[in-house]
């Protein structure tokens, strides 16, 4: 059984992931805090899981590379500088970093994928996703991974095809965009809805979010997965085999 280390142990995520850590059967060995160093005890573990925040990824990055072991990285809010960070330590441990570890919004995305590829831009693609009221990003992670997968189905970029800003006088929807919406409130854990729109006819992929267990679930199960394996970048679909 591994040995985890778990930075933002304190926070909801972190203490849901401890929890997952027992239900698996691996040990929770370490846990580092918002502001706490990382350096001195990420080297006890086999594996360490990142629920903390953006501006603390360069430091837990550098980490785990001086360490030598491998990073799951299920921190959302990130911009383009943290994704040069998370290729440079792929070079030297294993990375895997995802909007979303629940193994069904995985699963999601490869459908989504698979959906997008099939139809033409005439269908038209939103996104729409539910979240608590604490929740400081918007979209969410999951949705711009859900965003990701259509756009990269389709052959383009999703900053060129992403429309996340409509108000007022939006005019008619340009075709090939990928749309947007975001709502907060009560306590949701996550709802994630990807509408594939054709001239009369719809298609709609869900998924709910009923407890962050399984978003801690599918991360134990992701990290255990990375240990032993080359440095590189990993997805979660590889975790599952897609």
């Amino acid at each position: 059984m591994a040995q985890f280390g778990v930075i933002g142990h304190k926070g909801r995520m972190g203490q849901a992931i401890a929890e997952a850590i027992a239900e698996a059967g691996h040990t929770f060995q370490v846990g580092v805090d918002q502001g706490g160093d990382p350096k001195p005890i990420i080297g006890q573990c086999d594996v360490v899981v990142d629920f903390s925040s953006p501006d603390a990824l360069a430091r837990n990055l550098e980490a785990a590379c001086s360490a030598g072991i491998p990073i799951l990285v299920g921190t959302t809010g990130l911009e383009q500088d943290h994704f040069v960070a998370l290729a440079e330590a792929a070079n030297s441990i294993p990375v895997l970093q995802t909007g979303n570890t629940s193994l069904g919004v995985n699963l999601l995305e490869h459908l989504v994928r698979e959906t997008a590829s099939k139809l033409g831009p005439e269908w038209d693609i939103e996104i729409l996703e539910m979240h608590h009221r604490m929740k400081v990003d918007a979209p969410s992670g999951t949705a711009k991974l859900l965003g990701e997968a259509a756009a990269e189905a389709r052959g383009v970029k999703l900053s060129d095809a992403m429309d996340s800003g409509r108000h007022g006088q939006t005019g008619a929807r340009r075709e090939g965009a990928i749309g947007f919406a975001t709502l907060r409130g009560g306590t949701v854990a996550g709802e994630h809805s990807v509408i594939f729109a054709g001239a009369e006819e719809r298609i709609t992929l869900s998924h709910s979010a009923e407890n962050r267990m399984i978003f801690a679930r599918g991360a134990v199960r992701g990290a255990a997965w990375l240990i032993g394996k080359e440095p590189g970048r990993y997805a979660m679909k590889d975790v599952l085999g897609l």
